[in-house]
């Protein structure tokens, strides 16, 4: 069940830290400026909207791109393929999640109205066009027919950057499943003849579908690196999609939470007090004793640093995200 009753643990040696990102399979340190940066100067710029889609195939896997250790943001760490809302190329923040997991995997959420299939020299030339702004996604889209599946995407928590970093984002998060969306492009295992994006692998350089115990397994061993939201996301699902083929019961429950009071859930992850007895550090989410909810409620995550990043992530959640959300811990979403 996804309520989390007990504590889940996630631990991996190298992890994103509040200070530094430590990339899994080179070891390089990118820093992203957190700690470092002043508050009064984090908190003057306002989050820049931005979207991420977690896609779910027949197997119960998820998409998970890795970003170049050597990224601006967020390097070597795996994440859902996601990014910024331009408003030259989406029309909403679910366009946002289409476009930006075509341009990152290939995999493109829409429907046809023609028989034939396009193919993948057509796609990855409209993919390097899109990214480098020369064709308009829009324009693509039209031209060729299809419809972007919108309707598909369901939404799955917000997340906001928090206030003492630089570059802030407020993250519309959804959840897909193949096929039950029309798409064109890879839908399972890794895709590598077609990674990194059309950019020269500046931003992602490979992507491959990982079932989500796999994932945290993998990392827990310290293969591969999450953030905070990434995390919290896949330990959910991981509660639902139990067994390596996906069920009417499974998506329906997905889709239940989307519909309920999580699926509109808006975290702005907080520092809290002094780090505990372990000497971890402490954010606090919506809906902890802290944060308006009652009394003995835990929504909140312990990061413990290792050498050189974070060598452990707890996530402490002790109330059923289907039953027993309180409402008025968390802020009404953005309407993006």
């Amino acid at each position: 069940m996804a309520s989390a009753k007990g504590i889940p643990v996630i631990r991996a040696l190298p992890l994103c830290s509040l200070s530094k990102v430590i990339s899994a399979n080179s070891g390089r340190v990118a820093l992203l400026s957190m700690a470092a940066t002043s508050t009064s100067s984090a908190q003057s710029q306002v989050p820049r909207p931005s979207a991420s889609v977690v896609i779910v195939n027949s197997r119960n896997e998820v998409l998970l791109v890795h970003r170049n250790p050597q990224a601006r943001h967020f390097g070597g760490v795996h994440v859902f393929p996601g990014g910024n809302f331009d408003k030259k190329q989406d029309a909403s923040l679910a366009m946002t999640a289409i476009r930006e997991t075509f341009e990152e995997s290939g995999l493109l959420l829409a429907s046809s109205a023609l028989d034939t299939l396009l193919s993948d020299a057509l796609l990855d030339d409209a993919r390097m066009k899109i990214h480098s702004q020369e064709l308009n996604f829009q324009t693509f889209l039209s031209d060729h027919l299809l419809t972007p599946d919108t309707n598909s995407l369901l939404p799955f928590t917000q997340w906001i950057t928090p206030v003492n970093v630089l570059r802030r984002f407020h993250t519309q998060f959804y959840v897909a499943f193949l096929p039950a969306a029309p798409s064109s492009g890879f839908s399972s295992g890794a895709k590598q003849d077609r990674i990194p994006k059309p950019d020269g692998g500046q931003e992602v350089v490979s992507a491959r579908f990982l079932h989500p115990e796999d994932a945290l397994a993998e990392f827990r061993e310290g293969k591969i690196t999450f953030m905070p939201p990434q995390a919290y996301i896949l330990q959910t699902l991981s509660d639902i999609l139990q067994g390596r083929e996906s069920i009417p019961a499974q998506r329906e429950r997905v889709q239940t939470l989307s519909r309920g009071l999580f699926g509109r859930m808006v975290i702005n992850p907080l520092s809290f007090g002094a780090p505990d007895t372990k000497g971890r550090s402490i954010l606090t989410y919506e809906g902890d004793e802290t944060r308006g909810g009652s009394k003995g409620r835990l929504h909140r995550v312990l990061i413990k640093a290792g050498k050189g990043g974070i060598s452990e992530i707890k996530l402490q959640r002790n109330f059923d995200i289907f039953t027993e959300i309180e409402p008025q811990a968390f802020a009404a979403p953005s309407k993006l």
